[in-house]
C-alpha cells in the first residue's frame, strides 16, 4: 500500500464485459493507492450495445473520473490533446491494464505515456508470457483473462480471484432501490434473468432458439417470473421471445443503467443468455449463469467467473476462429446447441440453488 501517491491513471480499454473481468484489479489498485485520485483512461464505445467502462464503475469509488480515448485514433491533434490532458492530471503512476496486445503496440504505448510525463508504470506486459493467456500443459485448459490481468498486478500484491469481495461492484442503496421498483410487476416470484442480445453476430444463438426455451420454461416453471435485460433495440425481440410468460415477465431492455441491471440480476435465481456483458454482470453479483457460448475463442478464456455456472460450449473443428461474423460455417458451434441442453443446464442450476436456500434456512 502506498498512501503517499496522490494521482493514479488506469489504462483499460473495452466496455461492459471487459470492465467486469478487470474488477479484481480495480479493487487491488484501490487497496494499493487508497488516498489517490484514480482516473480511468478508456475508449469511447463504438457500438450502441456496448456501455462505456465508466458506466460500470461510476459511484463505486474504485475510480473517481473518466478520461476518454478515441479508439484506434491516429489523429495527431487528438493524441496531442490527450497528452495535454494527461500532463495536466500529473499522474505519479500509470496502471497498464489493457487486453492482450502485440509487443510493438505495448512499446508504442510505453513511449507515449513516457512523453506524457508519467514516471512509473505498473503492469506493462513486455514479456510474451504477460501478453498471452497461459495454457495448462497437462489439461490443455487456457487461463481465463481475469487471471492473466491479475498476474499483471503482481507488483501490487496477489489477487485472490475466489474472494467474492474482489468482484463487488459496490452497488449503492439507490441503485438497489431502482432495481426493486423496476421489478414490482413480478414482485414475490422467484425470477429468471434473460438477455438474448449480443453485439456480435457470431455469438447470437437466435431469437427462435430463445423462444423455444422460454415457451417450455413458461409451462415448466409456473411460479417463476422472467426479467428481460439488454439494449433498447433488443426490447421488441425480447418481448416476442417471452410472449408465453404473459404477465409474469417484465421487459427492462434499455430502461436501466448497467449498475441497476446488476442490482436486478442480484435478485434472480439464475441468468440465461449468450456470451455478453450482462453475463459478466450476473457473475459479478454471484448469480449462476446458463450460457450458450460460441466456440470463437478457447473455452474458459471469457467464461463467467465462478464454479456455479453452466456453460454450454461445443468444440467444433473450426473452434478458436475469432470471427465476429460467421457465414461460411453458419455458426455451427452455436446452432448445434439444443434447447434441451439449455433447459437441462438450468434445471441443474435451480436444483443447486434450491439446495443452497434449504441449507441457509
Amino acid at each position: 500500500m502506498d498512501a503517499n501517491i496522490e494521482r493514479v491513471l488506469i489504462y483499460r480499454m473495452g466496455s461492459l464485459g471487459d470492465t467486469v473481468v478487470a474488477l479484481p484489479c480495480f479493487h487491488q489498485i484501490a487497496r494499493a493507492f487508497p488516498n489517490a485520485e484514480r482516473l480511468l483512461l478508456s475508449n469511447i464505445p463504438v457500438h450502441s450495445k456496448a456501455p462505456a467502462a465508466y458506466a460500470v464503475l461510476e459511484g463505486s469509488g474504485l475510480v473517481h473520473g473518466y478520461m476518454r480515448y478515441p479508439v484506434a485514433t491516429r489523429n495527431v491533434a487528438e493524441l496531442l490533446a490527450l497528452q495535454r490532458e494527461i500532463r495536466s492530471f500529473r499522474p505519479s503512476v500509470l496502471v497498464y491494464l489493457t487486453p492482450r496486445r502485440a509487443a510493438g503496440d505495448v512499446l508504442r504505448d510505453a513511449a507515449f505515456f513516457r512523453l506524457c510525463g508519467v514516471p512509473r508504470t505498473i503492469g506493462l506486459p513486455l514479456a510474451r508470457d504477460a501478453r498471452a493467456n497461459r495454457v495448462d500443459a497437462a489439461t490443455g485448459e487456457v487461463e481465463p483473462e481475469a487471471a492473466r490481468l491479475a498476474r499483471l498486478m503482481r507488483e501490487l500484491g496477489t489477487i485472490d480471484l475466489e474472494e467474492r469481495s474482489n468482484w463487488d461492484l459496490r452497488l449503492t442503496v439507490e441503485e438497489h432501490r431502482r432495481a426493486a421498483t423496476a421489478l414490482e410487476p413480478v414482485q414475490g416470484r422467484p425470477l429468471l434473468g434473460l438477455a438474448i442480445g449480443t453485439k456480435m453476430q457470431a455469438k447470437d444463438w437466435g431469437a427462435e432458439n430463445w423462444t423455444l426455451v422460454l415457451n417450455r420454461l413458461a409451462g415448466e416453471l409456473p411460479d417463476y417470473g422472467v426479467v428481460l435485460l439488454g439494449a433498447a433495440e433488443e426490447s421488441t425481440c425480447s418481448d416476442a421471445a417471452s410472449a408465453a410468460w404473459g404477465a409474469r415477465r417484465v421487459n427492462l431492455c434499455g430502461r436501466l443503467t448497467p449498475r441497476e441491471s446488476a442490482a436486478v440480476l442480484a435478485r434472480t435465481r439464475a441468468f440465461l443468455g449468450p456470451d455478453s456483458g450482462p453475463m459478466h454482470l450476473a457473475s459479478s453479483v454471484g448469480t449462476p449463469c446458463v450460457i450458450v457460448f460460441a466456440a470463437r475463442s478457447r473455452p474458459r478464456l471469457w467464461f463467467p467467473w465462478g464454479r456455479q455456472h453452466e456453460v454450454i460450449y461445443h468444440r467444433t473443428d473450426c473452434w478458436d476462429c475469432h470471427l465476429e461474423i460467421c457465414t461460411e460455417q453458419k455458426k455451427k458451434c452455436l446452432t448445434s446447441i439444443t434447447s434441451d441442453e439449455v433447459i437441462r443446464a438450468l434445471a441443474r442450476v435451480l436444483m443447486r440453488s434450491a439446495n443452497a436456500h434449504a441449507i441457509q434456512r
